[in-house]
């Protein structure tokens, strides 16, 4: 377990320690602390984390690291003081220069005092699916540690690292990106040896740039690995900006996908709507047909990438197999009931035009009036109008109704409407309550309404709002 000493000399700072204690993991929210927690202390947008060191103190955590002084009833120490002069006891805090760097720099040391297996997860679309089921596969053959909920980031992942033990065995960790230089700062850190690139979308393209300039950002991955046979780069061979990146790399190429050519590959995909799905999967030689609890056809690269991770470390597939069917994850599109017995399909957590895509296309899967409820997506930059075009086109051919919000949807309202869409059948409203009170008077027993939108759209409300119906 982290201890302060190992912080001090993650820090290369060399001081007497009286009294060594432990360190039960990271946090940067005073309100989740719990006893034995280290708190990081980081000014944010909205207020400065050094106003709740106190609070952290007294909600149990036992050191902090801050970056600048400030008034507090708790002894706080400059790491750069000569001589060092370590309180007897805890808590207390850690002055340092940046508060962010220092705790990137401890969960990097932390790191390097494991031989485990790391696995890096990133791309446009299907990084926390492909996460959550990767570590369920392999939990049932190693003890793994992996990033809780979106914890993907410069934050994020350093604190999930601050929680590895002796007993870890694998690391799964999903690495979000921004703009270039995250993925490579990311792998600095967590030094990982497997590599899994999801595909490369318009998400984040306000501020990443261009596809191209994307797929630099993700290619940062592959780019950081071992060479091979140690260095694996598991890359979907059915989208080309992801193919390429194996010329990027020192890593053994890895492929999945629909195609073929690939190393792992599936067709006779059958979706079963909210039942799962059915497809055959070729490896080495070998088919197997799988029927899987996973929802929507997209389901299925998901499967394949989990399937790939596995193979590598060496899995057999007999028992890779196993584990997809009998896993018992829940992934993020979530089901639930109005009073008036229609169905709900809660896809909230965020959108791109690629995952609206795979949303409509489960919908469409599904028996039932179909009524699309979709919210602007955010942060496409020049692919914004494209987006919503194509997902509003996509729409007209899958629903019954349109229940649209935001400014940007009145592009997927013109869409739906180029593709003969009957107007009388799409419901624009500028926010997801005013669409949650026309939903509330309209949906009935077999309806079936899928809700989704970006985060920042507030879509959940609509969910929450329809819920509270009963």
């Amino acid at each position: 377990m982290l201890t302060l000493k190992h912080i001090l000399k993650a820090l290369a700072v060399e001081a007497y320690v009286s009294s060594d204690f432990s360190i039960t993991r990271g946090v940067v929210d005073s309100r989740c602390v719990e006893k034995g927690d280290l708190f990081i202390a980081m000014p944010g947008e909205n207020t400065d984390g050094h106003l709740f060191v106190d609070r952290a103190f007294k909600s149990g955590a036992v050191l902090a690291l801050v970056e600048h002084p400030f008034e507090s009833a708790y002894p706080i120490v400059d790491i750069h003081a000569q001589p060092l002069d370590l309180p007897s006891k805890a808590p207390f805090s850690l002055l340092v220069p940046n508060a962010l760097k220092a705790l990137q720099t401890i969960a990097a040391y932390w790191r390097n005092q494991f031989d485990l297996h790391v696995i890096g997860i990133t791309g446009s679309v299907g990084k926390s699916s492909t996460k959550e089921l990767t570590a369920s596969v392999l939990s049932h053959r190693f003890f793994t540690l992996k990033n809780p909920g979106n914890m993907n980031n410069e934050v994020g992942l350093p604190l999930t690292l601050l929680s590895l033990n002796e007993d870890h065995e694998v690391a799964v960790l999903e690495m979000g990106f921004y703009v270039p230089g995250d993925i490579k700062l990311l792998c600095d850190i967590a030094r990982p040896e497997i590599g899994v690139v999801t595909n490369i979308g318009t998400v984040h393209a306000e501020r990443a740039g261009s596809m191209e300039d994307i797929a630099k950002g993700k290619a940062e991955l592959v780019q950081s690995l071992p060479a091979s046979p140690r260095g694996v780069a598991i890359l979907n061979y059915d989208d080309p900006f992801v193919k390429a990146m194996s010329e990027k790399t020192a890593a053994r190429p890895f492929y999945y996908g629909l195609n073929p050519d690939a190393d792992l590959w599936a067709d006779e995909i059958e979706s079963h709507g909210l039942d799962g799905l059915r497809c055959r999967i070729h490896y080495a030689g070998e088919s197997v047909y799988l029927t899987a609890p996973l929802i929507g056809r997209h389901s299925v690269y998901t499967i394949l990438r989990s399937a790939a991770v596995a193979l590598t470390l060496g899995i057999s597939w007999d028992w890779i197999f196993e584990a997809l069917k009998n896993t018992k994850i829940q992934l993020r599109v979530v089901t639930s009931r109005t009073a008036t017995g229609a169905l709900l399909i809660d896809d909230t957590y965020n959108a791109s035009p690629d995952s609206t895509m795979a949303a409509l296309n489960l919908l469409n899967d599904l028996k039932g009036r179909k009524i699309a409820v979709l919210g602007d997506m955010l942060e496409l930059g020049r692919y914004e109008a494209e987006g919503h075009i194509n997902v509003g086109i996509r729409a007209s051919e899958v629903a019954d109704e349109l229940v649209l919000v935001g400014e940007r949807s009145k592009l997927t309202q013109k869409a739906a409407l180029s593709n003969d869409f009957p107007a009388g059948k799409i419901h624009w409203f500028p926010s997801a309550p005013e669409a949650a009170l026309f939903l509330a008077s309209q949906l009935k027993e077999g309806d079936i309404a899928l809700v989704k939108g970006s985060r920042s759209m507030r879509m959940e409300q609509i969910i929450s709002q329809l819920e509270e119906v009963r």
